[in-house]
């Protein structure tokens, strides 16, 4: 049985903004949301924060003295006691050890790839056999975006493809395989079903746009696929994961330029309001005359 989130979801508009910045983090919100989700639902939101720890464990096991990351699931004190000891003291979620016991064997599992696209690759692998479909869907399609971007950032500065692409699914297999050298890498012809490649491809062809348009114009394509995604879900775990990813975007605009950020965060309140609708059947006067 899925659980619902009346409480949580319909009042998110009010935890929002003061003053043209984030009244909370989004660390803030995950520790909100730990005190109110199902544990089995709260370990989903803890998925989507995992990239923060792939960027600790390999920051600390490469020894070059960048922040930590305190975003992630992992302390300092976890990540250091596993790489002492990833048998005896091994974190909970299992490719980090497989990584670190690697890493320190200086074997890779993947000899194309470098260490920052080994532990990503793990990561996707671990995440995509998850139950939670709209979860796994949406990794599925940011794992599809970050290879096509990265396939025609390859193809444009003449750099091997092979090393680059991440994960064994059709479409990374289709970009390792691909020999023409059509701009759409014939995606037309063997993916016509998924229109978000189209999408992607005219942002990224298009030289009108500076890189920070591109970036943001890549931001609003996955927010247009969460919204695809969350329709009719009304107070379901799917809202809350959706939120937190918009959330993510949001603060990141936020840091990175004031204005772009706060375009996002208008977007964000605009969809909280449309989506506090509440549809028909939660009307009680609904079917009577």
């Amino acid at each position: 049985m899925q659980n619902n989130y009346y409480c949580l979801i319909a009042g998110l508009p009010d935890i929002i903004i003061e003053q043209n910045k984030l009244s909370f983090s989004l660390s803030d919100f995950k520790l909100e949301l730990k005190n109110i989700l199902h544990k089995k639902d709260y370990q989903l939101i803890e998925y989507l924060f995992l990239p923060f720890d792939n960027k600790n464990v390999l920051n600390i096991l490469s020894k070059n003295n960048k922040p930590f990351e305190k975003s992630g699931n992992f302390s300092e004190n976890e990540i250091n006691l596993a790489i002492d000891d990833p048998i005896n003291n091994p974190l909970p979620i299992s490719y980090f050890n497989k990584f670190i016991i690697n890493y320190k064997n200086e074997t890779k599992l993947n000899t194309n790839l470098s260490w920052e696209n080994q532990i990503t690759e793990l990561y996707y692998d671990y995440l995509l056999k998850i139950k939670n479909t709209f979860l796994k869907d949406w990794l599925e399609f940011e794992l599809n975006l970050k290879n096509i971007i990265t396939a025609h950032n390859c193809r444009k500065y003449n750099f091997p493809l092979e090393k680059e692409i991440i994960g064994d699914n059709d479409i990374a297999k289709h970009l390792k395989e691909n020999k023409t050298k059509s701009k759409d890498f014939d995606f037309d012809n063997t993916f016509d079903g998924i229109s978000y490649i189209q999408d992607l491809l005219r942002i990224l062809d298009n030289t009108n746009l500076n890189l920070s348009d591109r970036k943001k114009n890549i931001d609003l394509l996955k927010w247009k696929y969460l919204d695809e995604k969350i329709t009719f879900k009304y107070f379901s775990m799917e809202v809350v994961i959706s939120y937190a990813i918009k959330l993510s975007i949001t603060e990141k605009w936020i840091n990175l330029d004031k204005k772009s950020g706060e375009e996002m965060f208008n977007k964000l309140l605009k969809d909280l309001e449309t989506s506090f609708q509440f549809p028909d059947e939660f009307n009680l006067n609904y079917g009577k005359k």
